[in-house]
């Protein structure tokens, strides 16, 4: 894939105009909204009808009214210019008294996991109203600096008992030889996680759900972290580490990999 422009370090646009003070002073002082996470090659998005689904269904939850796939494809479309790989969000508001939504678009550089398998640190946090991608994150941000400073790569979201639910900015998904277990806790189904699940059985790979403790890990062969920007296999969490299985990592990131890229 090829880029005919740069993607900016930062590019914001509202309502597809350039972000004015106010849009940003509403925002800064606005937490109630949610958004989404793409990332863009060549002007395509894999999964892009669940990101467009995503926003219809959690703007009609928190506003009571839904939003407009072919509104959204257009202001991407523009915000994004002769940029073809990028980063980008879609954030939505709606401000009092406004007639419709408000939507924000913001466009960085492109950007990947790096292959590196994945420290976390356990964490007694589930995010509230987890099924929806909503804005406000501070636990999480906090949780992942506290993990960081602890010399791990994220942090890992724990319930009452020790029950997993996600990682702060990932799904995760454990394998025990047999199947890929995904946690039964309140979590966020990323679109990552949207689209390999599905795909699992037909590759061989059994898909369940239920519940994982932090005492269950050492049952685990392995684990495998995923969000936007990919796949990543989990060396350890805590004190756990996985023996690992290099193997299911190649076949779950070749399913992933194997998904079509939708035009924008």
């Amino acid at each position: 894939m090829t880029s005919s422009a740069t993607a900016p370090q930062l590019l914001i646009e509202v309502d597809g105009r350039p972000a004015t003070e106010a849009d940003l002073r509403l925002r800064a002082l606005d937490t109630y909204g949610h958004f989404t996470a793409l990332q863009i090659r060549d002007g395509r998005v894999r999964g892009l009808d669940l990101h467009l689904a995503r926003l219809d269904a959690s703007t009609r939850e928190l506003f009571g009214s839904g939003l407009d796939s072919e509104r959204v494809r257009a202001l991407l479309r523009h915000a994004l210019g002769d940029v073809r790989d990028a980063a980008g969000r879609v954030y939505v508001h709606w401000p009092d008294g406004a007639a419709e939504a408000s939507v924000m678009v913001t466009i960085r550089p492109p950007a990947t996991q790096d292959g590196r398998a994945q420290s976390l640190m356990s964490v007694p946090y589930v995010r509230p109203v987890a099924h929806v991608k909503h804005l406000g994150g501070f636990a999480q941000t906090h949780y992942g600096r506290v993990a960081r400073r602890a010399g791990f790569d994220d942090a890992l979201l724990t319930g009452e008992g020790g029950v997993v639910a996600e990682a702060a900015i990932a799904n995760i998904a454990f394998w025990d030889g047999r199947s890929v277990v995904w946690p039964d806790a309140p979590f966020l189904t990323g679109i990552t996680m949207a689209l390999v699940e599905p795909r699992l059985p037909a590759a061989g790979l059994p898909s369940v759900r239920r519940e994982v403790t932090l005492a269950d890990l050492p049952r685990y062969r392995a684990a495998l972290v995923m969000n936007s920007r990919g796949i990543a296999p989990v060396g350890r969490i805590d004190d756990t580490v996985f023996p690992g299985d290099a193997e299911l990592v190649t076949r779950v990131t070749a399913l992933y990999d194997e998904v079509e890229w939708d035009r924008i």
